[in-house]
């Protein structure tokens, strides 16, 4: 990595000594999370959606970054890192400090209106689903999913708030289950892996496919291949290292060497 332009993509275990927990690592609660196909097709799914989510908001917008983010945000100070794409929703790397952050799947501080395309600060989206449904218990205890989302099973009397330009539905600017990564999105996260002479894969155990294509892309440039993360990983066999350890501790120690 010393003296080279190094592309970073990291999945769900960068973030998990934010507080935010890993689908797929030791002891991850077996969910069924909501697909678009779901959240379009009837308005009492997006009342099951909007609840769940908005529990999960108080603790998943209140997560800070961790020594691992801030690591990554400092080698890109230092001319190491070229930029990092994540798999996450969680905004924690941009919170840290690194400019230049693809977002493969968005992010859950935004929301978008799906009809006219008006985007929203996700806290002020919050604001007014406590103002239409006062009687949420913000104060229950949850068990935060990856996602930011929270199982709900009474919704009925749940009121979802319509966009304001043109009273369209609302939805938080992420790719849900069933969705597919925006083409220009995916073009930029390509981009960062092609002009890159590294890429260092962190906390991502590599199942979502559009990961996967980035590795692959990376593989037949012959770019080295670096893998952090705590268990296997579909992209294991195409790493020139593998290192089975904790992202934070590990990015913590790589910026302290490279940046010396």
């Amino acid at each position: 990595m010393r003296g080279a332009r190094v592309a970073v993509l990291t999945g769900a275990g960068v973030s998990t000594d934010s507080g935010i927990p890993d689908y797929r690592g030791e002891g991850a609660p077996v969910r069924t999370p909501m697909t678009v196909q779901a959240f379009l097709a009837s308005e009492n799914s997006r009342k099951r959606y909007w609840a769940g989510s908005h529990l999960g908001w108080r603790s998943f917008g209140s997560a800070r970054p961790n020594t691992g983010h801030l690591a990554l945000a400092k080698l890109e100070a230092g001319g190491v890192v070229s930029g990092v794409v994540t798999q996450n929703v969680d905004g924690l790397h941009r919170r840290a400090g690194s400019r230049h952050v693809v977002e493969l799947h968005g992010s859950m501080d935004r929301v978008l209106c799906l009809s006219c395309g008006q985007h929203y600060a996700r806290q002020a989206i919050a604001d007014r689903l406590t103002e239409l449904n006062p009687e949420i218990d913000l104060g229950t205890t949850i068990r935060l999913a990856p996602d930011g989302d929270v199982q709900v099973d009474d919704v009925e009397a749940m009121a979802i708030p319509a966009c304001t330009v043109c009273g369209g539905v609302l939805k938080p600017d992420v790719v849900f289950f069933g969705e597919f990564v925006p083409a220009d999105i995916f073009k930029a996260a390509a981009s960062l892996v092609q002009s890159a002479e590294v890429l260092l894969v962190a906390g991502s155990s590599l199942v979502v496919n559009s990961g996967m294509r980035l590795i692959e892309q990376a593989r037949r440039r012959r770019l080295p291949i670096i893998v952090v993360n705590r268990g296997i990983t579909k992209g294991d066999s195409r790493a020139v290292v593998k290192i089975d350890a904790g992202a934070s501790e590990t990015l913590t120690a790589m910026a302290d060497a490279l940046l010396a």
